[in-house]
Parts: C-alpha cells; structure tokens; sequence
C-alpha cells in the first residue's frame, strides 16, 4: 500500500482575471508552472487556474467582488541573497503596494513578505541585544535589506546597566 499525505492548497478569491495572474506568477519565480486553467466555455474567461510556485500549490479563483483578498493572508517567500529579495520586490511590488518589514501587496491584492533567510537566524539570535536590534532595523524599512539587518545585529551591544544601545 503507498502511503499518500493529505494535501492543503491555498485557495485565492480573485475579481478579474485568474489567467493574466496565474501567468504573471509563473512569470516572477524561475521554479513554477501553471498546472492548469479551467474554462466555464469555450471563449470564456478563466474561472479557476491552478499554480506551482517553488513546489506549493496555489488555486486561483475568480470569484468576483464580493470578497478581496487582504494582508490577514499573505505569501512569504524565503530569499538568499539581497540579489533575490531586489528581483522579487521588484517584480510583485510593480503596478502593486509596497508596505513596512518586507511586506508588498501585488498588481492583484496578493499580499507578500519577502524575507531574506537570515532574518530568522538574527532575530532568534541567544543574544537579546542583537535580536532586538536586528528587530529593530527591520521595523524601519521596507524591502528588507541584508546588509542593513546584520550591520544593526552585529552593532549591538549592552552596556553595564543593561540598557541597549547601537553603534551606527
């Protein structure tokens, strides 16, 4: 007997065209592919189109405007390098919004957070100080920037009261 494991794809309510997003998603990341679209008729606009995006799964649903998407749900993509995090800041942030601590909404209404991977080792950093002051940096911008966290992070320092402070 082969053991399957349940699948869980998010499902997205659009108001518009669920085809022009499915291929515009393809488009921004090198591993995805649209796994299919489904016509209600020949002719028709698409009413559903289904996504792979780095290997997750996305159903896209044109459900029109009774119900928009809002950042209570949003994508977080994990990048490398300061070179990924540009590219795709770039890419979903056009025609979209941008917002604070790595967060864009798309052309769409998509939310996104596109997060470099050593964010999380610097702000579960042992040393308080350091997490707290790469939780600070972060705070203040926007498209997060590698440099900047790890220059905050490695700048702190607590003096003999306790207090926090940061060498800029």
């Amino acid at each position: 007997m082969t053991a399957t494991k349940p699948g869980i794809t998010p499902f997205l309510w659009f108001d518009g065209d669920v085809e022009e997003a499915a291929k515009f998603y393809v488009s921004v990341f090198k591993d995805a592919r649209i796994e299919s679209v489904h016509r209600p008729a020949p002719g028709k606009p698409a009413q559903s189109a289904t996504v792979t995006l780095r290997g997750l799964k996305l159903h896209l649903f044109n459900g029109g405007p009774h119900t928009k998407l809002t950042p209570a749900f949003s994508l977080m993509v994990d990048c490398e390098t300061q070179q990924e995090v540009d590219e795709l800041w770039a890419k979903l942030a056009a025609g979209g919004a941008e917002s604070r601590c790595g967060w864009l909404q798309d052309r769409y209404g998509l939310s996104w957070q596109i997060v470099p991977t050593v964010l999380v080792k610097l702000l579960r950093d042992r040393n308080p100080d350091k997490a707290s002051a790469a939780m600070q940096a972060m705070l203040k911008m926007g498209k997060l920037d590698i440099a900047g966290l790890q220059r905050a992070y490695d700048q702190a320092w607590r003096t003999r009261s306790g207090s926090l402070h940061t060498c800029i």
